[in-house]
């Protein structure tokens, strides 16, 4: 036979269920490979390999820093049923006809496996690929990617416990103590999943003589370790900003929501690429740094389905017991009734009440005097 010039008219992996969006650990992928050609072609053998690889890839100054962990490695050689093959074990291919190689294979168990993921640095893919083989040489390839989604159920006892914190900074004006600002706060739990309503129970106090702005983010932490170094990323998904706090004043939060929006679920049990989620709470201080509490947060696959409610309630009282002392939110309004009507800020600048997210120097703007508004009125019930 020639020199083969033209490769296959038509090479491919097609999945049995085109339609399923991702595998777990233990499912089985199964499918076939179609081949058509546009002339006459004597092919030695049709290899399928299924492959699972997490990878990390990034520079840090001159050195390339690279690390590649395996999750799955399966070959098979595949064969035609009611196809002859010639004596010395090949076969030949003619045009005009439809070749379908059939495959199977099962993933291994659950626990086994680490979610897909693609971020900037790294990446867990895995692939069904095919190789025709001619004379023992690679003559064709293709691939064909596919998902891989460990479940995490938010509902176990770890994940369905509150989170809470509590944090405070004291605030300086050249070197001289300019009171402190603090936040203490809690969530109903740990673990949620896409599309569910963060409720956010916080306490805001503000001794400094500035205004401040708190905020809520939920922030996606992207850690990649290669050739014993870290490579650090972090993104913020989606935030809720709060209103302004005056000096000497406090502010609270109750089951202020933050929904999760689409996202890949937290990355458990991969020594070379961690994805961690954390909701952080931010105070912005003009002209100093933020105070900033970060919440853990696991992000899942299985959502909450209330069956746990009574766990979660006495778990929350618990940790309402014991965290009492941290997170401990006023039922009435705070006092008036040491400002006075004719009250002003000693200080003639005021800070813009922008709210900033990076390290710039905050503006302020001058002003001959602020008069603060009159307070609230409040009716005393025996």
């Amino acid at each position: 036979m020639g020199i083969l010039t033209k490769k296959p008219k038509t090479f491919e992996v097609q999945f049995s269920d085109p339609n399923k969006s991702a595998y777990s650990g233990g499912d089985k992928v199964a499918g076939r490979v179609i081949v058509e050609v546009a002339e006459v072609v004597q092919i030695s053998a049709v290899k399928l390999f299924g492959i699972g690889c997490a990878k990390v890839d990034y520079n840090k100054g001159k050195l390339q820093c690279r690390e590649e962990i395996d999750y799955l490695k399966y070959e098979e050689i595949l064969h035609l049923d009611h196809q002859p093959t010639d004596a010395d074990g090949s076969i030949t291919l003619r045009p005009g006809n439809k070749y379908e190689f059939m495959f199977g294979f099962e993933l291994p168990q659950a626990g086994c496996l680490v979610s897909s993921y693609v971020g900037k640095f790294g990446s867990v893919q895995y692939y069904v690929k095919a190789v025709i083989e001619k004379s023992g040489q690679l003559y064709a390839e293709c691939k064909r990617y596919f998902d891989v989604v460990e479940p995490i159920d938010v509902n176990t006892q770890e994940l369905m416990a509150p989170v809470t914190g509590a944090k405070q900074k004291k605030v300086t004006c050249m070197f001289i103590p300019d009171g402190s600002v603090s936040v203490a706060a809690r969530i109903g739990r740990k673990g949620y999943s896409e599309g569910e309503d963060i409720c956010i129970d916080a306490q805001f106090e503000n001794t400094c003589s500035r205004i401040v702005v708190p905020k809520a983010s939920i922030i996606a932490k992207h850690i990649y370790l290669a050739n014993g170094r870290t490579k650090v990323f972090q993104e913020k998904l989606t935030s809720v900003r709060g209103d302004h706090i005056i000096s000497g004043m406090r502010d609270v939060w109750r089951e202020r929501v933050v929904r999760v929006p689409k996202l890949k679920p937290t990355i458990l049990g991969c020594d070379i690429i961690h994805v961690d989620y954390s909701l952080r709470i931010s105070v912005h201080i003009p002209g100093s740094e933020k105070l900033i509490l970060e919440l853990p947060l696991v992000i899942g696959t299985i959502p909450y389905n209330g069956m746990n409610s009574r766990t979660s309630s006495m778990s929350s009282q618990n940790g309402s017991a014991t965290s009492s002392t941290c997170v401990s939110l006023p039922s009435s309004p705070p006092s008036y009734s040491e400002i006075s009507r004719d009250n002003r800020i000693d200080s003639s600048f005021i800070p813009l009440l922008d709210d900033y997210d990076t390290d710039d120097s905050p503006i302020f703007m001058r002003i001959s005097e602020y008069q603060l508004p009159p307070p609230p009125a409040y009716t005393e019930q025996n």
